[in-house]
């Protein structure tokens, strides 16, 4: 049987505690990150978005623009 947030009694956590148990868990899957495989499908993608930047280094914009472009429409300020 999978454990469940009940069967764990997570679900009696404060929000501050689960919280901290997710920061927790993502720092321990964080840690033991290298030990995954990397998609091959990811693996394209990569390289051809690196051979469209190499045909093209100038196609792009610099991050701090691009960021802006997102976040304008969303009412956020840089």
């Amino acid at each position: 049987m999978q454990p469940t947030l009940q069967s764990l009694g997570i679900d009696r956590l404060s929000l501050d505690e689960r919280l901290r148990l997710v920061e927790d868990i993502w720092d321990s899957i964080a840690a033991e990150a290298e030990a995954l495989p990397i998609p091959q499908s990811h693996k394209d993608e990569l390289d051809r978005r690196l051979a469209a930047y190499e045909q093209n280094p100038t196609a792009g914009s610099p991050v701090d623009e691009a960021m802006a472009r997102l976040r304008k429409p969303l009412g956020v300020k840089p």
